[in-house]
């Protein structure tokens, strides 16, 4: 009881511009299809793409929550596909300076809902910022999106080193955007590994490439996720096959793997543990 795991993946970039609202919002998708319970935290700035995406608006933000405002399920977005997504605010920077009060607010906010969650993606804001940083320490598994852009890898890049050298995190997914083929995914793969292979200690596992195609522009146009509005999209296919592997990932087995110790990890960052 209260102690049901739940894999919390961050999906992050670096930069903007390489689709990972677009990934978040199709991966879960594609998980909710396998039967899993999924929530979607947009941690960009509250709402602001994932409602472009879906056509959802936010009456209220997890700073609500966090302000003893209202409960989580009051925040609580209906997305397509049984999803739901809960809107994080833009100030949520602030994760770190919660009086002891919002503190316990957010534990258990989290822990009313954790008994009736499988997945938790969160959807980081663009750049290597504070929020993105403590979004993604606390998070269990770190999918870093790249896309063949000549800045993508450097951001990547970037956002690893960071992560490693002042987090101790050594383990990251990487998964391809619109590649215009397999082998491309598979080469930007093989440009970052280079690089963290010569000056980093950690360990990236390749996910997949998810193809360049226009039915996500179509998509967009529509305010619907190519998941759910092109289902038989390449786009779409791509997601089933890396739903799958996702699926397949281990879930810690220690106390790690609590929706609990994600917020824990979430308000306690290691450098702010001196202002208490």
């Amino acid at each position: 009881m209260g102690m049901h795991p739940v894999q919390v993946i961050a999906v992050t970039g670096g930069k903007g511009g390489v689709g990972k609202t677009n990934v978040s919002v199709n991966l879960s998708l594609a998980l909710a299809d396998l039967g899993r319970r999924v929530m979607l935290m947009d941690a960009d700035l509250g709402l602001a793409n994932v409602d472009v995406l879906l056509g959802l608006t936010a009456k209220r933000t997890l700073a609500d929550v966090i302000d003893g405002e209202c409960d989580l399920r009051d925040v609580v977005l209906q997305g397509p596909g049984g999803i739901r997504i809960v809107p994080a605010a833009s100030g949520t920077q602030s994760m770190v300076q919660l009086t002891p009060m919002q503190h316990a607010g957010l534990i258990q906010a989290f822990s009313d809902i954790s008994e009736n969650l499988d997945v938790l993606i969160v959807d980081t804001a663009a750049g290597i910022g504070d929020s993105v940083v403590s979004f993604v320490r606390a998070a269990q598994e770190v999918l870093v999106v790249v896309c063949d852009e000549p800045t993508s890898i450097t951001d990547a890049y970037a956002l690893i080193k960071l992560l490693n050298r002042d987090h101790g995190m050594n383990r990251f997914r990487v998964l391809a955007n619109m590649a215009h083929s397999p082998q491309e995914g598979r080469n930007l793969f093989a440009k970052l590994t280079k690089v963290t292979d010569r000056f980093l200690d950690v360990a990236l596992q390749y996910v997949g490439a998810v193809p360049y195609d226009e039915s996500v522009r179509k998509a967009v146009q529509k305010q619907r996720a190519v998941y759910e509005a092109f289902p038989r999209s390449k786009c779409a296919l791509a997601f089933k096959a890396i739903a799958q592997k996702v699926d397949a990932w281990p879930l810690p087995a220690n106390p790690r793997g609590h929706l609990e110790f994600f917020v824990e990890r979430l308000v306690h960052q290691p450098t702010a543990d001196t202002a208490v």
